[in-house]
């Protein structure tokens, strides 16, 4: 067994820990319990980085060819950027989404064929993996923004119902949420822009066009349009609240179609490998 899987595993098994501790907390008035959460999914995180590392070393390039090696960057990816946010607006409430989420996202894959692939002349080039980890990251930043709309949208109804209880108490104000939605949102975009620039540049290369209208090609215009939508909106328009949190998370499911739905019901130029 490769040494990167054994990672992988001991990555699974603490985040699902992480999981179930962060759930635990969402209900609990127990002290204690949102600091070993952290701690949990912050040990898993750090394994995770190793194993990608050890990938990468034992591949000889960035390991986000496949299925499995793309979702475990992504789940990567929102763990980092849930940290973040963590850190930054000690809003552990997060943590009770975002690491089920990743937790799911891994074990989703976690049967899936995980042997290093030689990879064609198409994939051989720098701008792949540039594009895929700019695209991933900004997807991370959206699972963000949509994980905040439930949470805006869940304690929208609390207020409404004057409903104080424990989960109240656990998710942050109104006015957090709606600013953590944005601000993740305009992250997420900056990154995604990037990424379906670099990844014309890399289409460019391996098939000569900057643009094909490939299905994913297609759905990645149709994410970003949808999220140039939302930052004209609420510029133009003051969308917030409310509306804010629906546009997050029709984006996110739109954004996780195009990343393993499409993958599985179509094929096409930019699936990943099994």
């Amino acid at each position: 067994m490769l040494l990167n899987i054994i990672f992988l595993r001991i990555t699974l098994f603490l985040y699902f820990i992480g999981a179930a501790l962060y759930l635990w907390n969402l209900v609990s008035n127990k002290k204690g319990i949102a600091n070993a959460a952290l701690w949990t999914a912050g040990a898993g995180f750090v394994i995770h980085t190793i194993a990608i590392i050890i990938r990468m070393a034992e591949a000889g390039y960035i390991p986000i060819t496949s299925l499995h090696e793309a979702i475990s960057f992504f789940s990567w990816a929102i763990i980092l950027i849930f940290l973040i946010t963590a850190f930054r607006y000690r809003v552990s409430a997060l943590g009770s989404f975002l690491v089920p989420l990743a937790f799911i996202l891994m074990a989703s894959v976690a049967m899936k064929p995980m042997a290093i692939r030689e990879l064609p002349p198409m994939l051989q080039s720098a701008w792949l993996g540039i594009h895929t980890i700019l695209i991933l990251l900004g997807g991370a930043a959206f699972a963000l923004s949509f994980v905040v709309g439930l949470m805006y949208l869940i304690q929208d109804r609390n207020l409404k119902a004057k409903k104080i209880d424990t989960l109240y108490r656990k998710l942050p104000s109104l006015d957090i949420l709606d600013e953590l939605n944005h601000k993740a949102i305009v992250f997420g975009y900056v990154l995604f822009t990037l990424g379906i620039i670099t990844g014309s540049i890399w289409a460019e290369y391996a098939w000569g066009t900057y643009w094909s209208w490939d299905p994913k090609q297609t759905m990645s215009a149709v994410i970003w349009f949808i999220y140039t939508a939302f930052l004209h909106a609420r510029f133009t328009y003051g969308w917030r609240g409310r509306k804010a949190a629906y546009l997050s998370i029709g984006g996110f499911v739109t954004v996780i179609f195009t990343f393993v739905g499409i993958n599985l019901i179509i094929k096409t130029i930019h699936n990943f490998t099994s």
